[in-house]
C-alpha cells in the first residue's frame, strides 16, 4: 500500500529512532527530572505487564510531565495497581462498553453526519477546533449518557482540560463542574455516569467523593486531546493523499485496518510514566526507589523489528500490534470509543465525501529538553466537498 504524503512535506517525526537502534533505554529530562524511557516494542510491552516493578500506584506521577499542579485527586482507575485497579475498572466498565451498543453507534453516526453537513456547507473548516473537538465532546455525552447540551460547555474548555500553551494550569473549572454534577446526581440520581458513581460501591462501601472525582477527572482528561489529534491527523492524511480515500472507497472493509494504522502512525501520546517501588535496574539503567520510568508508546509504535517500513503509513498493515491503547492490565478503557469514532468517520468519508483539499496547516510540536517530536496540527484548514 502507498506510503502517503504529509501536508508539511515530511512524515510525523520519530526522534527516538537512533536511540532505539543503539539500545533499549534512553534518558530524557522532564521538569528537571532525568527519566529513562523504554524504547523497544517488546520491552515496553513487558514493562506494561509488570506492575510490581513498574507501578501505577502513584497519584499525579503517571502522566509525564506530572500533574500535581493540575489536579487535586488521584485519577481512577489508571493510577492504581491490581487488584484495586481491576475492581475500580469494573465500576465504570458498563459506560465504556456503550460504544458496542447499536443505540450509541447510531448516535455517533448522526453526530458525524451533522458535522460533515456543516463542514461541506462552508467554504473551509478548521478541523482541530471546528470538527474534531465537537466530535469528541458530542460523543462523550453519549458515552456518559448525559444531556447532549453539555457538549457546548465542554467544547469551551478547548483541546486540553489542564494544559495551556507554555505550561499547566489548575483544573479549577473542571473540578467545580464535577462537584456540581455529583451534588445534583446525589439529590436526583438518573441513568448517567455521574449518578452511577454516586450509587456505586467499592469493597462494600460507597465511593468517596474523591473517588468519584477521580473517575470523572480521567473520563474528561484521559481521551480528550488524543482523540482530537488522531481525528485531525486522519483527515489531514486523506486531504494530502486523495488516493487513500479512493483506496478505502473501493472496499470499505479496508477501513478497520486503516484505522488501526492511523492509531499507530499518528500516536499523539509520546509515553506514560511508571514508578519503581524499589531500586531497579532498567536494562542497565539504575532507577532509585520512587524513581520514574517512561514507557515509550510512540517509540514502540515505530520499532522496525515489529513494523516493517515503520515510517510509512500503510493502510493495509497486518498484523499491527500497535501500543496506542497501552498494554496489559491498563489497556485503555476508552479504546472501543476511539475506534468507533475513527471508523465511523472513515465510513462517512467514504460514502459522503467527494474530496478533501488542504488549505493551510500549522504544525503541533512537542518540545522537551532532550527531543522534539512533530505530531499533528495546532490548526488544520480543509475544504471538504460532497460526493456528486
Amino acid at each position: 500500500m502507498f506510503g502517503g504524503r504529509c501536508p508539511f512535506g515530511h512524515k510525523p517525526s520519530d526522534p527516538f529512532k537512533e536511540q532505539r537502534a543503539a539500545g533499549p533505554v534512553a534518558r530524557h529530562e522532564f521538569q528537571g527530572e532525568q527519566i529513562p524511557m523504554i524504547l523497544r516494542h517488546a520491552d515496553v510491552r513487558q514493562a506494561a505487564k509488570d506492575w510490581t516493578t513498574y507501578s501505577s500506584d502513584a497519584p499525579f506521577r503517571v502522566p509525564i510531565p506530572s500533574e500535581e499542579a493540575a489536579r487535586s485527586m488521584r485519577q481512577l482507575p489508571i493510577e492504581t495497581n491490581p487488584p484495586e485497579h481491576t475492581e475500580y475498572r469494573a465500576i465504570v466498565a458498563p459506560f465504556f462498553d456503550r460504544p458496542k451498543e447499536p443505540a450509541m453507534i447510531a448516535q455517533v453516526e448522526a453526530l458525524i453526519d451533522g458535522l460533515l453537513d456543516d463542514a461541506m456547507a462552508r467554504d473551509t473548516i478548521e478541523v482541530v477546533h471546528g470538527f474534531a473537538l465537537p466530535l469528541q465532546a458530542g460523543a462523550l455525552t453519549y458515552l456518559l449518557n448525559t444531556d447532549e447540551s453539555e457538549a457546548d460547555l465542554w467544547i469551551g474548555w478547548g483541546i486540553h482540560v489542564f494544559r495551556v500553551r507554555g505550561g499547566l494550569k489548575k483544573g479549577v473549572e473542571l473540578e467545580r463542574y464535577l462537584e456540581a454534577k455529583f451534588d445534583a446526581a446525589s439529590r436526583a440520581p438518573g441513568a448517567d455516569f455521574f449518578s452511577a458513581l454516586t450509587q456505586a460501591s467499592f469493597r462494600g462501601r460507597p465511593l468517596t467523593r474523591e473517588e468519584m472525582m477521580g473517575f470523572a477527572n480521567l473520563a474528561f482528561a484521559g481521551g480528550r486531546d488524543t482523540i482530537i489529534h488522531t481525528v485531525a491527523c486522519a483527515l489531514g492524511h486523506l486531504a494530502a493523499n486523495p488516493e487513500a480515500l479512493e483506496y478505502l472507497r473501493a472496499d470499505p472493509k479496508r477501513i478497520t485496518l486503516a484505522s488501526e494504522e492511523f492509531f499507530r502512525y499518528f500516536m499523539p501520546l509520546t509515553h506514560i510514566g511508571r514508578v519503581c517501588p524499589v531500586a531497579t535496574s532498567v536494562h542497565g539503567e539504575a532507577v532509585p526507589a520512587g524513581g520514574r520510568v517512561s514507557l515509550g508508546w510512540a517509540s514502540a509504535n515505530r520499532d522496525e523489528t515489529v513494523f516493517p517500513e515503520a515510517d510509512v503509513c500503510k493502510l493495509d498493515r497486518k498484523p499491527n500490534p500497535h501500543l496506542s491503547f497501552g498494554f496489559g492490565e491498563h489497556l485503555c478503557l476508552g479504546a472501543p470509543h476511539a475506534r468507533l469514532l475513527l471508523r465511523t468517520l472513515l465510513q462517512k468519508c467514504v460514502t459522503r465525501v467527494g474530496s478533501l483539499e488542504l488549505v493551510s496547516a500549522e504544525e503541533r510540536v512537542e518540545q522537551e529538553a532532550s527531543y522534539e517530536r512533530k505530531l499533528g496540527y495546532e490548526s488544520l484548514v480543509l475544504r471538504i466537498r460532497p460526493r456528486a
